[in-house]
Order: structure tokens, then sequence, then C-alpha cells
């Protein structure tokens, strides 16, 4: 039974209701994950670690479902974590870089303790862009100076693989995990889902923890889900949220909850949805246009109503340019995590910045944003900072989407993969994308849906709902669907 093809249609639900029905234990489903990296990582390069206790944490888990019964529905779930995130045990973390390669996080990230305590398994980490793509401005989607070029499945050296999150979303593609954890500053989640065929989910900022994850920007940053379907993506994100003390961002979300019952096939209430013309669909490629065209088409069959609007906001295009945010931000967070959260000797990003003068080899890229943020105070004090943070607050929240939103009277905004993903990353709203399609290439593209913050129950039905309809996923051409547990135990 365990197989690709029965994976491949299959959500954590199913894989639960089999192991509750003896049809494979989380050991074997482990194997089987394993078997899949040692025979097709080398193809892609999305694995950067495994978890030597993986197996022993599944066995232990088997035993506990037997005579306890399961602890939720990820008892003895298998995921992939990115680079950034602390796991207390015998993993590093290290965010791609050579600098932290022999570092452990001190603790398990808040995330990974919920996650340890609803019975997942950590399997191992994922290869990452180094530093979460805030290094150099020459940098592709997917390399790391420690783990190497991330591929796309789809086209092995001749498709982006999106970034910064790119091993974790190719090893869901790959199945090499049931699902895995990415996290996003602007696109980071959107994008590599987007170019693998995977479902992302970027909730509003503080509907996750923020802490024990190695930073880029307090006002932008979010974990969240990567998985090969919506259903998955939200029993995640149900796990997932939860107030922690260490993140006063999590004091801001009015309630966490249960987000499954959002799964509705068919959406019983009319639903507006702004496609923006000016900056978005207008510098699409006609190939894009004719996938989100046919995601519209399949959105008004579920009573949906498209509406073209002109603009996000009039400071459109300086802000999406403008980074200094994340600039002034980088060096503070850094060097808190630096000095609180890990076992590394480098004790600050002037360290870090240093490490890589003398390792020249580690530089393929340089590391013009690493040496941007250090010629910052790190205390956040700078008028150009402030002034920047309170422009993004007014024109990407107040004056942008906000506004737009109200006046139009929209539910969502609809676009393909990352495309318009700055906005919503300024303002801390939430995103989901969903396979849409492939282009003539065989590039994936996934169709987006944006809302307003904590608006993840209404994303989550809007998502499921065209996925349902859509059924747009498909396996990388050379991945073999009939690999079995039988091959895995070989």
């Amino acid at each position: 039974m365990l197989s690709i093809d029965w994976l491949e249609k299959s959500t954590i639900l199913d894989i639960q209701q089999a192991m509750l029905a003896h049809k494979f234990t989380s050991k074997q489903l482990v194997q089987f994950y394993l078997n899949q990296i040692a025979h097709h990582n080398h193809r892609v390069n999305a694995i950067l670690e495994i978890n030597p206790d993986a197996l022993m944490i599944a066995d232990s888990l088997d035993r506990e479902r037997k005579m306890k019964g399961a602890r939720s529905s990820l008892h003895g779930i298998p995921i992939l974590l990115k680079d950034n995130i602390n796991t207390g045990d015998h993993m590093h973390t290290s965010a791609g870089s050579q600098a932290l390669a022999t570092s452990y996080g001190k603790d398990d990230a808040f995330l990974v303790t919920k996650l340890r305590h609803a019975g997942a398994v950590m399997l191992g980490k994922t290869n990452m862009t180094e530093w979460a793509n805030f290094m150099s401005d020459k940098m592709p989607n997917g390399y790391s100076s420690r783990g190497g070029q991330v591929l796309n499945p789809y086209g092995p050296g001749t498709l982006d693989v999106g970034g910064s999150s790119s091993g974790s979303a190719v090893a869901v593609a790959c199945h090499f995990a049931t699902a895995a954890i990415g996290t996003e500053t602007n696109g980071s989640i959107l994008s590599p889902s987007s170019s693998n065929a995977g479902v992302g989910l970027k909730p509003t900022v503080g509907a996750i923890s923020r802490s024990g994850i190695i930073p880029i920007s307090f006002s932008q940053d979010t974990a969240g889900p990567m998985t090969r379907n919506v259903t998955d993506a939200a029993i995640l994100l149900s796990h997932l949220s939860g107030e922690d003390p260490l993140d006063h961002a999590t004091n801001t979300i009015p309630n966490y909850q249960d987000y499954t019952p959002y799964l509705l096939p068919v959406l019983y209430e009319e639903l507006r949805i702004g496609i923006v013309q000016n900056g978005y669909y207008d510098s699409m490629h006609a190939e894009e246009q004719e996938i989100l065209n046919r995601a519209t088409e399949d959105l008004k069959k579920i009573g949906c109503s498209i509406l073209k609007v002109d603009q996000l906001c009039s400071d459109q295009e300086m802000l999406e340019q403008d980074y200094q945010v994340l600039r002034y931000e980088f060096k503070s967070g850094v060097n808190s995590y630096l000095a609180k959260n890990t076992t590394s000797s480098l004790s600050d990003l002037q360290s870090i910045i240093n490490y890589y003068h003398q390792n020249p080899l580690a530089l393929p890229y340089g590391q013009s944003l690493l040496i941007e943020a250090n010629e910052t105070t790190g205390s956040l004090t700078e008028a150009q900072y402030l002034q920047s943070r309170l422009q993004d607050l007014s024109n990407a929240k107040e004056n942008g989407l906000d506004k737009l939103m109200q006046t139009e009277k929209l539910d969502a905004l609809l676009f393909v993969g990352a495309y318009g993903s700055t906005l919503p990353a300024k303002a801390g709203y939430p995103s989901i994308t969903v396979p849409g399609g492939f282009t003539s290439n065989k590039k994936p593209l996934g169709i987006t849906f944006t809302g307003k913050p904590f608006s993840e129950p209404q994303l989550i039905k809007l998502a499921y709902a065209y996925e349902q309809l859509s059924h747009q996923r498909k396996l990388p051409d050379w991945l073999d669907s009939t690999s079995t547990l039988r091959k895995a135990r070989a």
C-alpha cells in the first residue's frame, strides 16, 4: 500500500487512518522516506542533514500509539525543517552557511517543540538559499555554501527552484517527507512552493512563533507549512500556531484554532477576488496570464466574483524596491540570535563577515547584503529605519492593502506565484499558493491568494475549493511513482 502513487493521493488524515488500520507504521514510513532520499536526493540536493534519532523516535511513537493511542493527527508523521530552524538535538542549524556548519541550536525552536508534542518526527534539515537570501544580491535561489545548489525536480539545471525555502519545497515535491516547514520574509515560502508544484502557506505574522529561528526581520519573518495539498497545510497550521512568551508578535493574534473545518469543497458564500493589473498582471508572461485566466474561470464556477483593480497603492513601485527595514533589522536580529540561541563561537554579524573574508571559497557570490546590514548600528535608532518602518505600515497596510480591500469590498487578492508578495510581506498579511498549472517548458506555477490579517480560514476555504476543482499538482517526470515500502526494506 505504501507507495508514492498512494502517498501522492493521500493527506495526513489518510496516513493516520492507514496507520490506525495497521497497514504500516511510522517507522516504516520513515524508512520509506529515507529510501527516497537515498535514491533521489543526489538529483536535487534538497536534504542537508538527517536526524540520526528519526527511526528510534518513530519506533517509540509506534509503541505509544499501541499503548495510549495517537497524540494528534501529526502522530508519527515525518516532517522536514528548513536549516534556519533550531532543533535541540543532534542536527546542526546553519542557515546554509559554512560559517555555522558546526553549530547547534541550544534548544528547540518554539514551533519544533509544538510539533514534537503533537507526535511529529523531525526527519531532517533541508537545504536553503544561504542566510535566507539576505547575503548577496548575486546569489542564485537555492544556493548555500554548506549544501550547494538545490535543483528544481521539474527541470534540474534549467528551471529556477525559487527561494529561500528551496530545499523544503523540493523535498515535498519528491516525497522525501510528508511535509516540511519553511520560513518567509518576502516570498520565501510562496516562491519555491509555486516553482515546485506545492502548497505553501505564509500566515499572518505572529500566527507562528519565530523564537529559535535565525532571523532577517522582526517585522516580516514568519514560518509556515509547505505541503502537497491544502488539507495538510491546514493541519500543520493548526498545530504550529500558538502564543509564545518569547515572541511578542504571537500576542497580537486574536485566537488560535483548528483550521481543518474550513476545508470545504464548495464555497457557500460569494467572495470578491481582485486581480491587480498595473505591475502584476500586465507584467506577466503570456503563459502565466493564461494560467491565471484559467484559474479565474475555475473560481467563477464556485461562485467567486473576479474584479480587476489598477494597482495596490500609489507608492507601489517604491515599496517593491525598498528593503531598508530588512537591512536595519537583520543586524539586530542576527546579533541577538548568535548571542543567545546557538553554540557557535561567532558572536555577531561582524564575526560572520570576518569568517567569509578568511574563507573565500565559501563566498562565491559575495556578501554585499551582510556588509550593508553591518553598517547600521544594530540599535534600530536610525531615522532612516524608523521612517521606512512607519512608511511600510502606512503605505502597505492602511493606505495600501487595507484601503484597496475596503474600497473595492474584496475578500482576497489573486496572483500567480510570488508576484505580489512584497506588500503583504511588509504588512504582515497572509497568503497561500496552490498548484495552478505548468508552462510550456514544464515549469510549475502556483495560484496565490492573499487576504486580510487573520483571514487564514477564508484563504484555506478558497485554496481548498480551487484545489479540488483544478487538480493541477503532478509528480516530476523522472520520479518513480511505483516506488514502494518493499523497495525501502531492500
